[in-house]
């Protein structure tokens, strides 16, 4: 895959610094096959995620939705997503929902869960990159000879 795409990791595990974070950072690295451009740990963004006019927050989002490549990562409560999480993606755009699949969005490939007691365990993630590689590469293919979201 080529290293011109553009790859950013959004994490919503209230701890800063999370097995989420780490988890997020080496799925981005192993689909795109380098580290991630931009990492966004929710955690340290304090009280301006709460804020709608945060100009440090806006930022994040504006380099966010410039990636060609998102990964997007939370520990479930409750069955559901992260209210760090909730409300970083809140502020998208609509176009942009597309890739929110544990939202109830269209993605191209599967989520991903991983056990806590396997975070650390790069086998614990073999199984679905090799699914999920070869799509992702296509679609950064495409949107990076095209300019077009597949």
């Amino acid at each position: 895959m080529t290293g011109a795409s553009r790859v950013a990791v959004v994490v919503g595990n209230p701890q800063p610094a999370s097995r989420t974070l780490k988890a997020a950072a080496y799925v981005a690295t192993e689909l795109s096959g380098h580290e991630p451009d931009l990492v966004v740990d929710l955690a340290t963004t304090g009280p301006g995620l709460l804020d709608w006019a945060d100009p440090d927050v806006d930022d994040l989002v504006s380099q966010v939705a410039a990636a060609d490549l998102v990964v997007v990562a939370t520990p479930t409560y409750k069955a559901t997503y992260s209210g760090l999480l909730k409300l970083f993606l809140a502020r998208f755009a609509p176009q942009h929902g597309t890739v929110l699949s544990e939202i109830g969005a269209t993605v191209p490939v599967r989520g991903l869960y991983v056990l806590d007691s396997a975070h650390a365990d790069p086998t614990a993630y073999d199984a679905w990159l090799a699914t999920a590689r070869p799509v992702v590469s296509a679609l950064l293919t495409a949107r990076l000879t095209t300019g077009v979201h597949a």
